[in-house]
Parts: structure tokens; sequence; C-alpha cells
């Protein structure tokens, strides 16, 4: 039998088992019936990372920060724009205001219940 310099064209079952070899599901499969030991997880393609060991305090007032900034930003927007654009800017800087009191109260500590 002579091979044809012209390659065949991939039948939908032979790229539908490339696509499950090279999913990750299958590899879970995979290693739960076949290793004794899992394989590494994939590494997440986050964009940034939280610094490990940090603490609740500085991770509220980071978050505070952040918050801040965002409100300076969408206040600026809504000062530029007139009209619906304005209105939807400045609900923005107000559901931004909301999360940052949320956050400095989370930061203030627990606070004794009024008797009720």
């Amino acid at each position: 039998m002579t091979n044809s310099p012209y390659p065949l064209p991939e039948t939908p079952e032979h790229i539908e088992l490339h696509d499950m070899h090279n999913s990750a599901a299958a590899q879970r499969a995979l290693d739960y019936y076949l290793k004794e030991e899992m394989s590494a997880p994939a590494q997440d393609d986050a964009m940034f990372l939280i610094k490990p060991g940090i603490s609740q305090e500085e991770a509220l007032v980071h978050a505070s920060d952040l918050l801040r900034s965002a409100a300076a930003t969408a206040y600026e927007s809504a000062c530029s724009h007139q009209g619906n654009q304005r209105d939807l800017a400045f609900s923005v800087v107000y559901l931004i205001d909301m999360a940052k009191a949320m956050v400095e109260r989370s930061l203030q500590g627990p606070v004794a219940k009024a008797n009720a």
C-alpha cells in the first residue's frame, strides 16, 4: 500500500477525540481512574494575584482605596457628559460610594446592637 502525499481531511470523530484529549475534564477523569497521584491543576490566568497572608484589614483598606479611585474616575466621567450618560455615570458614583461605605463600616469592627 502506498502513502498518499495528500493528507485526508479529518473526520468529525477524529476532531472530537482530539478536542477531548486536550480538555481539562478528560485529564481529571483519567487522573481519577488511572493515576495514584492527581496532576497539578492548570495555572490560573488571573490578571493579578492577592498577596498570600494578607490580613482582612489590609485587604479592606486596599479595597476602600480602589473604590475611592473608581469613584473619582466615575465622577470625572459624569462631569464630562450630559443627559442620560451623565445620570448613568453619577449612578455609578453612588453605587461605588455605597460599596465604599460598607467596606469602611466593616473596618470599624463590631458595633453593639440596639435594644429591640
